[in-house]
């Protein structure tokens, strides 16, 4: 990276015997030298070996700390220019030391977004993030490039003209004039979660310098929060004891039940391997991984229905359990909604809410532990999942009663 290199510039001697001291800085084939503005004279820096023996005067030792300063805020600058341009100039490193550069303009907003991308893409290269989520960001910097288009005719937009009725006007074309597949209009909830979006990109903006504060945080949106559809007690049951003719189906009512009793979206149940089983010093199986979408070690232990279902695909599958687009999957568990006279809408989703609430929290399951092993970062978001059963009420309230009595 940057190198930088301390000498006299002997050819500028002044009358009291002291020279100029000289920065040199390279950068891969780049060099610069820029005045440091201090002096010394030549036979002090050749004495000292050019500051670095162990200095005795006092003015020798002030001079020492101000070049180590100097090479400290230098090598600080430059971070600071190549977080916003790697394909760093020197010269404009050398403008900005010196005091002479020329203001730049504000960063774009789009810019911060692509950067942001970029950096995330590189995450889900390396299997630390979601190829899902990342699609979500790139859908949002499109959105954000169409409305700039539309209401202001331009290609871009600074990061410091965002203002209030920037974003006003942002959340009125995305839920009345933004379109999609032919849809006009997002709703509610998920135009709140594209403006989380935005700020998770500007987040990162301020994370590596290139933004002071975030725009976003003046959207005072909020989600309209419905219950969670699971599955009762009686519900999960019927479609447990279910047998299906078709393979297929067979297949499908296990993937769902396997989410039902360990509590794994989609794209961690398809990823699970034999490797993520792990057995304790108790003789107890648990599933131990880290959930894609949120990077979180989430340890899920092994209950009777599951471990069954893992048998039961041990030497036929790379995973635990058979690999199936979410689409296909939710297409076929609406099958098995009819067959077994279920009418609520059958989604893979729904069993990772049914695990939340009938299985967990129905049982007595403390909140905290189920937000553990759902990988989640907080109570709060459990809380979207995890229903209060009416049992669970009237177990509680029993309890209540016999006091009273």
């Amino acid at each position: 990276m940057l190198k930088i290199f301390f000498y006299l510039k002997t050819d500028k001697v002044k009358s009291n015997g002291e020279a100029p001291i000289y920065a040199k800085v390279t950068l891969g084939n780049q060099s610069i030298t820029i005045s440091t503005t201090k002096y010394i004279s030549t036979e002090r820096w050749m004495f000292t070996n050019k500051l670095r023996n162990l200095l005795k005067l006092e003015q020798e030792k002030v001079l020492k700390k101000s070049l180590d300063l100097f090479a400290l805020n230098m090598n600080k600058k430059f971070n600071e220019i190549y977080e916003i341009d790697p394909e760093i100039n020197l010269s404009i490193l050398k403008e900005e030391i010196s005091g002479k550069a020329k203001h730049r303009k504000s960063i774009s907003i789009l810019d911060i977004f692509d950067k942001h991308n970029v950096d995330f893409a590189r995450k889900v290269s390396n299997n630390e993030r979601a190829a899902a989520s990342l699609q979500k960001y790139k859908r949002s910097a499109d959105l954000m490039k169409k409305f700039i288009k539309k209401n202001y005719g331009r290609e871009n937009f600074d990061y410091d003209e965002i203002n209030g009725a920037f974003i006003h006007n942002l959340e009125s074309y995305l839920k009345y004039e933004s379109e999609f597949k032919g849809v006009v209009g997002i709703k509610n909830n998920s135009v709140v979660k594209y403006f989380t979006n935005f700020k998770t990109m500007c987040n990162f903006g301020i994370k590596i310098n290139l933004i002071e504060k975030n725009p976003f945080v003046k959207y005072d949106g909020r989600l309209k929060v419905r219950d969670a559809t699971f599955l009762t007690t009686e519900e999960l049951n019927l479609i447990e004891s279910k047998t299906f003719s078709s393979t297929r189906l067979e297949n499908v009512k296990n993937i769902f039940l396997f989410s039902c009793y360990t509590g794994y979206a989609p794209i961690d149940a398809c990823n699970l391997k034999l490797s993520h089983l792990i057995q304790d010093n108790n003789g107890m199986f648990w599933i131990k991984t880290d959930r894609v979408k949120t990077g979180i070690r989430a340890n899920v232990p092994v209950l009777p229905p599951t471990q069954k279902i893992i048998e039961k695909y041990r030497d036929s599958e790379v995973g635990l359990i058979p690999k199936l687009s979410n689409q296909k999957m939710n297409a076929y568990l609406k099958e098995i909604a009819d067959l077994c006279g279920i009418e609520k809408n059958l989604t893979w989703y729904v069993a990772r809410h049914t695990f939340a609430t009938t299985v967990t929290l129905g049982n007595g399951i403390k909140i905290e532990n189920v937000s553990a092993m759902m990988g989640h970062t907080n109570i709060k978001q459990t809380q979207h999942y995890a229903k209060v059963l009416d049992a669970s009420v009237m177990q509680d309230m029993s309890k209540l009663m016999e006091k009273f009595k």
